[in-house]
Order: C-alpha cells, then sequence, then structure tokens
C-alpha cells in the first residue's frame, strides 16, 4: 500500500507529508484548496509531464517522495529489474524536478521515467477525474476485458501479436517484390552489372589504406628522397657519425683510469652503434626509393576504382563485398523467380492461418470471459443504485485482424426498463459513467494483485442514495485494497477509515496548501461543512454524527 506522500514545492504546497493507512482514505476540502493536486504529485512521481507553472513561485526546485509497503511481487518485480530492495521491502519512489529537468530515483537508484512507470503497475491504480469518459471509446472496452482475462489472454494476446508480426511482414514482403516480367529483366541486367563490376575489381579488405599509403609515398618520393638526404647527410661520416666516433676514441682514451668512466663509454658506444644502424637501414631505404611514373598512374587507377566501387555500394570494402553477396544472392532468387514467389505466397499463407488461430485462441479467451465479467458488472451496477439496469459485453468480430485480434468489443447497457441495449456513449450520462467505471475498478480489483487504488471524484455527477451505493461499494473495495479517494460528497466521507482536510491558508503575501489527519470530532464537524452547513450547529452536528453511525453500521 502507499504508506506516505512528501511533497515539496509543488505549485501552492510548499512542504507537506501524509501518511495513509490501511482501508478507505479519504479526501476531502474546499473547492480550490488543492485537492486534484494532492493526485497530481503522486502522478508527477510516477512519470507524469512536469510543467514550469507547476513549480511553486520563487523555487528553482520540487520534490516528490512515495513510500509504499512491499511485498512478494513487488520483490520479484524488483529482481527482474535490476533494482535494490530495502532492508525493511518498503519502496522508495522519489522524483526531483527543475525546468528543463527531471530525476527519477527508486531506492535511491537513479533509473528512467519508464522504469518508474513499469514498477507502479504493481504498487498502484491511479483513476483520475475525467478517466470515466475513457469508457465512450470501444478500445478501453477491449482493455478491461482483456485485463479481466488475467495471465490467459495476456500470453493470448502475445501469440497473437507475434503471428501478426509476420503475416504483416510477409504480405509487405510479397508485395515489395512482386515484379512483372518486363520489371524482373531490368531487375536482373542492373544486379549483373553491379555484381560483375564488384567481382572484377575483386577488392580485399584492407587494400584501399595499403593503395592510400603507396599512393603518398609515389606522389611524394622526390621529397622523401630530398629530405632523407638530408638527415644522412647530419648523421653520416661526414655528420654526427664522425663527431661520434671521435668522442668515443677520445673517451676509450681514458675509460681504464675510471669505473664510472668506463659506463660512459659504453653508453656512448651504444650510441654510436645505434646511430651506425640507423645511417645502413636509411642508406638501403634511399636505394629502394625510385620514381615509376607507370606504377604511380597504376596505384592511382587502382585507387580511383576502389572508392568509386565504395561510393556507389558502401563505405568500406567490407560493405562492398557484402553488397555483391546480395546481389549474388538476388540473382539466383531471379532465376527462379516464380518459384521464389510461390514460395511467399505458401509462407503468407500459412502465416494468415496461423494468424487466425491465434486470433481464434485469444476469441474464445474473451468470449468466455465477456460472460463471466457481464454478469459480475451487471450485479456491481445493480448495487450501484440503477433504478434498472441490463449490461451485456458484445464481442464481435473484425473485418481484418490486428495486432489485439479480431474481436470487436462493445459495452452496452440499458438503463430503462424496455429499452434495448446500447452503447454507453447513447445512454450514459456522467453520473453514470462513473458509477459504471467504480463498478468495473471493483470487479478488476478482485483478481488485481495492486494493493492501492486512487480515485479522484468517483462521485461525479451523483448525489443522495446513489452517493450512499457508492460509498459502501467502495468500503466493500477497501476491505481488500487500500483505497485513497478525494471526494465532496458527505456520504463518501463517512465511509472512511482514515479522514484527511485538504485546506489553503494565507501567511502574509504567501498561500501554502496543506493536508493534516482529521481526529473524529474533527471529521464529524467536516461532515457537517459537507452537508452545506455555514455554522456548526448542534443540529448540523447532530446530522453529520448519524451520517457517521450508519457508515459504520453497514461496515461492521
Amino acid at each position: 500500500m502507499l504508506q506516505s506522500l512528501h511533497v515539496k514545492n509543488l505549485a501552492l504546497m510548499e512542504e507537506t507529508e501524509v501518511s495513509f493507512g490501511e482501508g478507505l482514505n479519504i479526501l476531502t476540502g474546499e473547492t480550490g484548496a488543492g485537492k486534484s493536486l494532492l493526485l497530481g504529485s503522486v502522478n508527477l512521481a510516477l512519470g507524469a509531464k512536469f510543467e514550469r507553472e507547476m513549480l511553486r513561485a520563487g523555487e528553482q526546485q520540487a520534490l516528490v517522495e512515495l513510500t509504499f509497503s512491499g511485498n512478494e511481487q513487488i520483490k520479484e518485480k524488483l529482481k527482474a529489474m535490476e533494482l535494490e530492495s530495502q532492508e525493511d521491502g518498503s519502496v522508495l519512489i522519489t522524483r526531483k524536478m527543475q525546468v528543463g529537468k527531471s530525476v527519477f530515483r527508486i531506492n535511491g537508484e537513479v533509473v528512467t521515467a519508464k522504469q518508474v512507470k513499469e514498477l507502479a503497475e504493481v504498487l498502484i491504480d491511479v483513476h483520475g477525474q475525467h478517466e470515466h469518459q475513457s469508457l465512450l471509446h470501444k478500445k478501453k472496452h477491449l482493455e478491461i476485458l482483456d485485463s479481466f482475462g488475467g495471465k490467459e489472454a495476456e500470453e493470448a494476446l502475445a501469440e497473437v501479436a507475434q503471428a501478426y508480426g509476420r503475416w504483416k511482414s510477409l504480405g509487405k514482403k510479397l508485395q515489395e517484390e512482386g515484379l512483372d516480367e518486363k520489371e524482373r529483366v531490368r531487375e536482373q541486367s542492373l544486379a549483373e552489372y553491379e555484381l560483375h563490376e564488384i567481382e572484377e575489381a575483386a577488392p580485399k579488405i584492407g587494400e584501399d589504406e595499403e593503395l592510400e599509403e603507396k599512393y603518398r609515398r609515389m606522389v611524394n618520393g622526390q621529397k622523401i628522397l630530398e629530405a632523407l638526404g638530408e638527415s644522412y647527410s647530419f648523421t653520416g661520416s661526414d655528420g654526427a657519425g664522425s663527431a661520434l666516433s671521435r668522442a668515443l676514441r677520445a673517451l676509450s682514451s681514458v675509460a681504464a683510469y675510471d669505473k664510472r668512466l668506463s659506463e660512459l663509454e659504453e653508453q656512448l658506444a651504444e650510441v654510436d652503434s645505434l646511430l651506425a644502424d640507423y645511417n645502413r637501414d636509411l642508406a638501403d631505404y634511399m636505394e629502394d626509393v625510385t620514381f615509376d611514373e607507370a606504377a604511380l598512374r597504376e596505384t592511382e587507377e587502382r585507387l580511383n576504382l576502389i572508392n568509386r566501387l565504395k561510393e556507389k555500394y558502401g563505405n568500406t570494402i567490407a560493405d562492398v563485398i557484402s553488397y555483391g553477396e546480395e546481389r549474388k544472392a538476388y540473382l539466383e532468387k531471379l532465376a527462379d523467380y516464380d518459384a521464389y514467389m510461390e514460395g511467399l505466397r505458401t509462407d503468407l499463407e500459412r502465416a494468415q492461418k496461423a494468424l487466425a488461430k491465434a486470433c481464434g485462441k485469444l476469441s474464445d479467451v474473451r468470449q468466455k470471459n465477456a460472460g463471466i465479467l457481464s454478469e459480475q458488472l451487471q450485479k456491481a451496477l445493480e448495487s450501484l443504485n440503477f433504478l434498472t439496469v441490463d449490461f451485456e459485453i458484445s464481442v464481435g468480430r473484425l473485418e481484418t485482424p490486428g495486432e489485439k485480434g479480431w474481436d470487436d468489443v462493445e459495452f452496452l447497457i440499458s438503463t430503462n426498463p424496455g429499452e434495448t441495449r446500447k452503447p454507453l456513449g447513447m445512454v450514459s450520462s456522467g453520473g453514470e459513467l462513473s458509477r459504471i467505471m467504480l463498478a468495473i475498478k471493483t470487479v478488476l480489483a478482485k483478481r488485481d494483485e495492486v494493493d492501492a487504488l486512487i480515485f479522484d471524484e468517483i462521485d461525479a455527477g451523483i448525489s443522495g442514495r446513489t452517493a450512499w451505493q457508492v460509498s459502501k461499494q467502495l468500503g466493500k473495495v477497501a476491505s481488500a485494497h487500500q483505497v485513497i479517494c478525494i471526494t465532496h460528497l458527505p456520504q463518501i466521507a463517512a465511509m472512511s477509515d482514515h479522514h484527511f482536510l485538504i485546506e489553503k491558508s494565507a501567511d502574509g503575501n504567501h498561500t501554502v496548501t496543506n493536508v493534516r489527519p482529521l481526529k473524529e470530532e474533527e471529521s464529524i464537524g467536516e461532515l457537517a461543512r459537507l452537508l452545506g452547513s455555514d455554522e456548526l450547529s448542534e443540529a448540523a452536528i447532530s446530522n453529520a454524527r448519524e451520517m457517521r453511525s450508519q457508515a459504520i453500521t453497514y461496515k461492521e
């Protein structure tokens, strides 16, 4: 569960920390106090986009921290993500934000936003204020049904995605490689020309580097000879070599008188020997250096040929050789083109059958789960104060399969006696959509291993008796999961196990939003305010106590 939320320098929040408990955590407050900001800070910690305007005025950076209690599933998830667990098993997610930069950490280790979102899937389910509007789109219906299907649906979906990818790839390949006779002759002629050009040149890996070095040496032959001659004149018998020999003879004449002089003689003898070797090698090199104009032209032509091949067929000789091998394989394919295309069509047909089989398997899973989920949602909706409700999950068939199969899933409902079931968007108001979403969350929560659920104004568009039914449903969910709910309805607030007040206050030129837990009597007072009382009169307090008593009785 979500143990605590710590926010610093975010919008109106200077520094706030909230410790949540098990069961139903209710947050209430005046309009504009910052209730949705609290949910927004959770979303920010989990990777939502950070805008400059979210930063508290005058501050350079903001911070959000979430602490979750751990379990075996979370521990395994961290291990799979190659992240360390904390000693007590808890998970600390931190995000430090400043304009143009954010740093995410999990248990102190820097991670990416993608990694945070991946881990969040097993930590918390956040239902935003406008998420129920997604129920108007059939794509959401498919997601809900597959989520209900669990691992069985997940595995069938993966099989369909793989089969669809192969079928799509083969179809594209068949389309791209389909040639008429004229195109085939043209393609064959081009491939033969290119292959012949490469094979005739027969380039070898590393040849271009050797040619460039040889060409540089030949082009600069005269300059090289002049430089070598000058070097030899300074180091040969008329230069340093002669002087070094005389210096060695002079030192040798006195070396016997002192051990140190003998050591110096050895050093100088070594230098003399090295210089002699250098002069011999230099002389040999100078004898080998010749200027052959024909050899220069031959080298230049070969180098130009190699560079042209590289410009046409690849950046390196290895690329050129590889391209030649591809052309050779392509010619072999064209030589037996009809058989090749027939093979492609056969592969495509097999891939299509495999896709159909995978889609059928997935469809069977969905059909089975659609009946079960329809029945459970029907019961959940009946408990949410609909006058009458007739709910069905329709699983139709698309004309063309996709990566999610060939099923056309849609939620149908009738909330008036005698009327046929219709798509949600045609019959449901905002309040009805929020109740339907709550019913879905309630049913999915029974299968969901995520401990923490957050609802932001799940009560939109409802009141009175319906509000009580929603409150009871939230209480049921909270018996198995931690629920954090932002609400403005007293019926829902009365059901709380932990009640928090979000309030805004002004301190000089600063406005600050804070969150604090309410004791029982303070919670009664807040319930009285939610009931519409301007003053906490005895009558208002009495009504609030009665509402609280009703909620406690139901929970018992």
